[in-house]
């Protein structure tokens, strides 16, 4: 399988992804944060009313020949809605939207594999031996399942779930042709860390990139500093990396990624000659942000969605409001610090004094865009409607293919900011329809922005960049 990915907006050809598990339907309010979610979800309205509509739209631009003329059957309710469950029969199980699940209930077939990991998981969770001995004795499929949700269909819970998998984006980022993995900063995210390691070191479908794969180390000497010595931690998520050209990498400093890890991950690049430019862009460490694919995401060449606190005008007053903050040894909540390197002359990085900045300058100089570049804001840069909407992940859209993306159907305020920008807004469910009686095709499709439900998927905290690893795109 070929794995390539050079820009954030060529046509999306294969992407790794992970349903909503039966763990998600079992955090509870008490645990909520701990696993990262600000809230309890309802599992059938996330699986079938809204997550179910986004496999649906995947499967029609990526894999066709698999759900076009064969919707009613699969919606039909005696069908149980099995052709969206990995584990089940009726899986669709499709070679380009690809499943977690089903990647790890494979190599859990190997015997060697399925004792190693299940070792390391129990030494993760603190198992007892008699449940090691237990899982040891499951089928792979089983097993998959157990891993991910920390239950089986006769099983009390052995474990908590890890219900953050439906965030592909974050165990690993694809640049290029290499796959750089996750250390994640929170450990309920240690155990996706962990799976994905072998699935990619492991499973078929990476065997011609096992020398492309690139691994964080730990600094020197880490277990001896104090757990807050975050200059020293190495901790990345794939929501702060974004590929927007073949030779330009951005990395974000956030809530999730360390600087200590950037630095790791840009100097690799250069090393291995992945890439000739790489941006570093620390945001402030602030849960609403949490990476900077909540706060922009590119739209096309000429476009992107941003949060309007990070424009250029706003941050001319942010610099204005951090010469007074200073003198009270405050920092203002927004300023952030964007500097880029290039390999040739890593000595003498370049500064940008905002992020609207930076994207333009990687529209006309990375893109070579001839004519004006699109910023479109987060609310329409309408306040509170701005703030509300970003958290409801109105920058964290994912491009289908250059100007189609998919989002949120609840941030009123931004869809207007896109009509305005010459968008027309399309609902899934009158989408799909069109799409399987061919009075619409994927490929026609153009200045778009298709919207899917979102009651419980946004309470999740993560839009649909988010919930999505591309392997393959197609070069612009």
């Amino acid at each position: 399988m070929e794995i390539k990915v050079t820009s954030e907006i060529g046509l999306l050809k294969k992407v790794l992804v992970h349903s909503p598990d039966s763990g998600i339907g079992k955090v509870i309010p008490s645990k909520a944060q701990d696993w990262l979610f600000e809230d309890i979800v309802h599992l059938d309205t996330i699986r079938r009313k809204e997550y179910d509509y986004y496999t649906k739209l995947l499967l029609y631009f990526l894999d066709p020949e698999l759900i076009k003329g064969k919707l009613k059957t699969i919606d039909a309710p005696r069908n149980n809605y099995n052709f969206y469950k990995p584990g089940k029969k009726d899986f669709h199980n499709s070679r380009n939207v690809i499943e977690i699940q089903v990647l790890l209930s494979d190599i859990l077939k190997n015997a060697t594999i399925k004792q190693k990991l299940v070792a390391s998981v129990c030494a993760i969770e603190n198992c007892s031996y008699k449940i090691q001995e237990l899982l040891l004795q499951q089928e792979a499929a089983e097993l998959a399942k157990i891993f991910i949700s920390g239950t089986g269909n006769d099983l009390d819970m052995l474990f908590p779930p890890v219900p953050n998998f439906i965030f592909t984006r974050d165990i690993g980022i694809v640049i290029n042709d290499h796959i750089v993995l996750n250390k994640p900063a929170k450990k309920a995210r240690l155990r996706e860390a962990l799976l994905m390691k072998y699935i990619f070191f492991n499973h078929p479908l990476f065997k011609d990139y096992k020398d492309r794969i690139i691994e964080l180390e730990d600094s020197p000497y880490h277990f001896l500093l104090p757990v807050d010595a975050d200059e020293y931690n190495v901790t990345l998520e794939g929501g702060d990396v974004m590929v927007v050209s073949k030779e330009h990498v951005i990395i974000g400093i956030s809530e999730r990624t360390s600087l200590a890890a950037a630095h790791q991950v840009a100097t690799i690049l250069f090393k291995k000659n992945i890439v000739r430019k790489v941006t570093l862009v620390q945001i402030p460490q602030k849960r609403e942000y949490m990476h900077i694919d909540t706060l922009f995401t590119q739209i096309k060449k000429d476009t992107w969605v941003m949060l309007g606190s990070f424009s250029k005008k706003r941050a001319q007053k942010e610099l204005d409001d951090a010469i007074l903050k200073a003198i009270e040894d405050q920092k203002p909540e927004t300023v952030t610090t964007i500097i880029q390197f290039k390999k040739e002359q890593v000595t003498r990085p370049v500064y940008f004094n905002s992020l609207e900045d930076l994207l333009t300058d990687i529209s006309k100089k990375d893109l070579k865009v001839k004519g004006p570049v699109k910023i479109i804001h987060s609310g329409n840069d309408e306040f509170p409607f701005d703030l509300r909407e970003q958290w409801t992940d109105s920058c964290n859209l994912l491009a289908l293919k250059e100007g189609v993306v998919v989002g949120y159907d609840r941030n009123d305020k931004t869809l207007e900011a896109f009509r305005k920008a010459g968008f027309s807004i399309i609902d899934v469910k009158e989408l799909l329809p069109r799409l399987e009686s061919g009075a619409q095709t994927a490929e026609k499709l153009q200045n778009v922005f298709i919207t899917i439900p979102s009651a419980e998927l946004s309470r999740a905290r993560g839009g649909f960049h988010c919930m999505s690893m591309p392997l393959l795109r197609k070069d612009i």
